[in-house]
């Protein structure tokens, strides 16, 4: 993974209204620390000298001021290993139902790529204040020891992938899901959840398929 990478990254999210008014950041493992998107700039301005080098604790090591989120990902890559990198964003459909402080149940296969066969779905991690370690704590709770994906109560969505690539995949399916369930609660349907072996035969045949997760 490389500085440019999350750049481009970050510019693309944003070009997708995933981060309105400069919201969300992007962050990588970077040794034994992390590389993070700093606070408050445009995306479409930012450019690989503006990220910002944290150590494992948030220390900034070097220039420029990280985002306030730091404290979620760093919080993130201490309690999960194969977290290498984690993208927080503000995407409309997922952060609307984040503000009802409702999950969004296995209603399609492609809610295994979150973790654990499927069997939570995307959970809403409990209220905490932006920016806070109180924050961090309940998304690294919600998270638990398999889950790559949660929201955030009244604030939006955050995962985590082995690669960027993967955790920035993540992220858009989960604006998909969101869509998707909002779509059956905005009609009356009450969708049909699928079961845990619907889930299983799912999550094995999307394992063929090589997605960076």
């Amino acid at each position: 993974m490389s500085a440019a990478a999350l750049v481009e990254a970050a510019r693309a999210l944003d070009a997708a209204g995933f981060m309105p008014q400069k919201s969300g950041n992007l962050s990588q493992r970077d040794g034994d620390g992390f590389l993070i998107t700093p606070s408050g700039q445009p995306y479409a301005a930012m450019v690989a000298d503006d990220l910002v080098r944290c150590g494992r604790d948030g220390a900034v090591r070097g220039n420029g001021r990280p985002s306030s989120e730091w404290r979620l990902h760093a919080a993130i890559y201490r309690a999960r290993p194969d977290a290498m990198a984690v993208v927080h964003t503000h995407s409309p459909m997922a952060t609307a139902l984040s503000c009802a402080r409702h999950p969004i149940p296995p209603i399609h296969y492609m809610v295994t790529l979150a973790g654990e066969g499927g069997r939570r779905g995307i959970p809403c991690a409990a209220h905490a204040t932006f920016g806070t370690e109180a924050l961090a704590r309940s998304a690294v709770a919600a998270l638990g020891e398999g889950l790559r994906a949660t929201l955030l109560a009244n604030h939006g969505v955050v995962a985590l992938g082995a690669t960027l690539a993967g955790a920035v995949a993540l992220v858009r399916e989960v604006e998909n899901l969101a869509a998707q369930y909002l779509a059956l609660r905005a009609a009356r349907i009450d969708p049909v959840l699928l079961s845990e072996a619907e889930l299983a035969e799912a999550a094995a045949m999307l394992g063929d398929y090589g997605r960076p997760v």
